[in-house]
């Protein structure tokens, strides 16, 4: 069971699992010569329809009335008010992909699943943020779906958290401008798009109750700042935030998060949402804090659902009689909901209900995501040969041995709700069916049937492909030594509500649900026998890799959603070049990050390193990774050249290069722009500003020219509160990674700025 609901069912207790614009210009104006400000309009009309509103009402508009309800189920349900025309309110978890659950059980209803969101991140492509995030749009609202609740953005901190393969990885600026596209194109749909978890929600362990200890300026310049651009950027409808502390308050009931900074400072106008049960825990509190609606909520707060405590129905009507809220606070909480109905076309054209899905054109959507999004992480040539080992040749192939991570049937997915449920039914068997997770969530992974043997065969019809299921080392290694090519697939699966023990692949004693045998052993010893050896990794994080050393090349293909498996082939052989760049940093060792381990005792969960998180903490230390921030090799090579860098009288930066691709066969390369800030700020060595992905034909140069707004040269200034531009050289670097050894650079001195609060 891996819904919010079905682990309410489950357990009967408060240990559940968690929820883990640019908008249409349908908008009317309520009577004729009325302004024709698209924002004003939903605002003149949603205050109109509150004014109409009983209190009763009113309070039936900020509350869920629990998960797996109402026609849809899914995972929260607030019904309309039909006298004004308000429509029912569908909630849907859709991190890849429609989920959709009733009565404690998914509903096939043909979802597509696409690729991971660090998949998404890998990609850096906000074209295809954009289109991923249409797509999942297009089928919330073909079902019926109002609202969906994918989003992620807390930044990878922590490499082991059970959710990094539902973020955008660790940087602010890639995940701040990558959701912001995700966003708009889900709202586009007529969907209202949600934000999340906000805010430093960065590990399971502990889930309910840690308390994310971080001072202001490392909160501000990292944790927020995907936040602050997703939202100033993207203009979501829904902010979810969420279970844990920050700084000894919960985040729900946050007021310095949710209204002075982000509706204040920020100027967010959609709704602040809880996530699903125990995010709340005091009604006068969190409404007094800015929190806007709870879900899942509940009839009746006295009996709560399933047992489980809520507070913005009965408790929160009390409240405002008794006067603990104020009457505008909860017309407020109402009128955000409205307008961002109105604003996206929702509230004049609802969706109809369980429409059928496109699923031809979700299958190419979730390939194309899925051939964007992989990184090639090694590629060498064997001791007796010049050419690398991929792509692979179909016509000088004669034999494949693929080994492994049941390639043979399927491809995995992520846990929790996260996951997006297969079309038709599991590809592999559970070891241990009945295995929990923390008594919460399944330890069962999913894999759906898209079989990378078969599409490796289809990609070379004249060559002999056999499959060994890798539970035989030894019988691997053989085979490996008589083939031509040996595929080994290594999987490590991730779950909300859980975090891994190691970032090693598992084996079958730390994840002995999913595993039968020592992943690590097996690429060992088929490395030391092939002739030519390949590793696909099917991964939600990074993997650390103990035999690299010893093979040939490295895929990452992330959780490549429901068409994998000829994603994967298309890479493999070249028909796809492969053009994406690491959203995380690979450590050498799990204890090569900051934080060395997690507690399972200790709530308090400082956040030590401050700004020196992800790249900026393996330059800080002086620490090699094994990949580093923005890797990833492509089957042509680029070069770098001429750069020059202007700066406005605000500050805003652009920066201009050329970049060409010096091989054979067209390609695309992620054009990454660093800053170093002079020393006095105080920061890490380098910071991400901008990138831009650019194709080009074999032999082909383009000019790229790369804009950063001044807030990417600024720090935060804990005494003004406010973004500030400190005096000094700033060295600018354009380059294929953080670490790029080949990265140009130019030097540009830039006078003091305090940069006025923006919206």
């Amino acid at each position: 069971m891996t819904t919010r609901t079905n682990w309410v069912l489950t357990t009967l207790c408060a240990a559940l699992l968690a929820a883990c614009g640019s908008g249409n210009d349908d908008v009317t104006s309520a009577s004729p010569g009325a302004t024709t400000d698209l924002d004003a309009v939903a605002d003149q009309r949603a205050a109109a329809l509150v004014a109409q509103m009983t209190l009763d009402e009113k309070i039936q508009m900020v509350h869920g009335v629990g998960t797996q309800t109402g026609p849809l189920g899914g995972a929260g349900y607030i019904p309309g008010i039909p006298r004004l025309g308000i429509p029912d309110y569908y909630i849907a978890d859709s991190a890849t992909g429609v989920y959709q659950t009733l009565n404690g059980s998914p509903v096939v209803n043909g979802a597509t699943a696409m690729p991971s969101t660090i998949a998404l991140a890998a990609s850096w492509d906000t074209q295809l943020a954009y289109n991923y995030g249409a797509q999942i749009g297009k089928e919330l609202r073909t079902i019926g779906f109002t609202e969906g609740l994918g989003g992620g953005v807390d930044l990878a901190r922590e490499l082991r958290n059970g959710r990094t393969f539902e973020y955008m990885g660790e940087d602010p600026v890639l995940a701040g401008y990558m959701i912001a596209a995700r966003t708009t194109g889900t709202q586009d749909q007529k969907v209202v798009a949600t934000i999340k978890h906000y805010a430093a929600n960065d590990q399971e362990t502990n889930r309910f109750t840690s308390n994310s200890i971080i001072d202001e300026r490392t909160l501000r310049e990292l944790h927020l700042l995907p936040f602050e651009i997703g939202v100033k950027t993207g203009k979501p409808g829904n902010v979810m935030c969420s279970y844990n502390l920050v700084n000894g308050v919960k985040a729900c009931e946050n007021k310095y998060l949710l209204t002075d900074v982000l509706k204040t400072e920020w100027g967010f106008k959609g709704k602040v949402q809880s996530d699903w049960f125990e995010a709340l825990t005091d009604t006068v509190r969190g409404a007094n804090a800015g929190l806007d609606e709870e879900e899942g909520g509940s009839t009746d707060d006295s009996t709560g659902f399933y047992g489980i405590a809520t507070y913005f129905n009965q408790k929160l009507k009390a409240a405002v009689q008794g006067g603990t809220v104020a009457q505008s606070r909860l017309d407020d909480m109402v009128q955000r909901k409205l307008r961002t109905l109105i604003r996206l076309g929702i509230f004049d054209s609802p969706a109809a209900l369980n429409g059928t899905i496109d699923q031809a054109a979700g299958n190419v959507a979730t390939q194309a995501a899925a051939e964007q999004s992989m990184v090639l992480l090694k590629n060498s040539a064997p001791s007796n040969a010049s050419a690398a080992v991929l792509p692979l040749n179909a016509a000088t192939i004669n034999s494949i041995v693929v080994i492994g991570g049941h390639a043979d049937v399927g491809v995995l997915s992520g846990g929790g709700s996260g996951l997006t449920p297969p079309r038709d039914g599991n590809a592999v068997t559970c070891l241990q069916p009945t295995a929990m997770i923390a008594g919460q969530v399944t330890a069962c992974a999913t894999f759906y049937k898209s079989s990378p043997l078969a599409a490796i065969k289809a990609k070379a019809p004249n060559a002999t492909v056999t499959y060994l299921d890798g539970s035989d080392a030894t019988a691997a290694a053989a085979a490996a030594a008589n083939a031509d090519v040996a595929i080994v697939f290594g999987t490590q699966w991730q779950t909300e509500g859980g975090d891994l023990p190691s970032l090693a692949l598992p084996n079958n004693a730390t994840d002995p649900a999913n595993q039968a045998y020592d992943q690590n052993a097996l690429i060992a010893a088929v490395a030391a026998s092939a002739k030519r050896s390949v590793v696909v990794l099917e991964s939600g994080t990074a993997v650390t890799m103990p035999w690299l050393a010893n093979v040939h090349a490295v895929l990452e293909a992330w959780y490549p959603g429901m068409q994998g498996g000829p994603a994967i082939a298309n890479i493999l052989f070249g028909a796809t070049n492969p053009s994406g760049k690491l959203p995380i940093t690979f450590p050498q060792a799990d204890t090569d990050q900051p934080q060395k381990a997690i507690s399972s005792t200790d709530l308090n969960v400082t956040y030590s390193e401050g700004l020196q998180i992800g790249y900026r903490w393996y330059d800080a230390q002086n620490i090699q990774p094994l990949f580093p921030f923005g890797h990833g090799l492509s089957y042509t090579t680029f070069a770098y050249s001429g750069l020059t860098t202007a700066v406005d009288s605000s500050g805003n930066l652009t920066a201009t290069f050329t970049v060409k691709n010096t091989g054979s066969v067209a390609g695309a390369e992620v054009a990454q722009l660093y800053t170093a800030m002079p020393s006095a700020a105080g920061e890490p060595p380098r910071r991400l500003i901008g990138w831009q992905k650019v194709q080009l034909a074999a032999g082909e140069a383009k000019t790229v020219t790369v804009s950063a707004n001044n807030e990417r040269l600024a720090i935060w200034d804990i005494n003004l509160h406010q973004w500030h531009i400190p005096a000094g050289a700033y060295t600018f670097y354009a380059a294929a990674s953080s670490r790029d050894a080949n990265a140009i650079s130019k030097t540009q001195t830039l006078e003091e700025k305090i940069l006025p609060i923006s919206k």
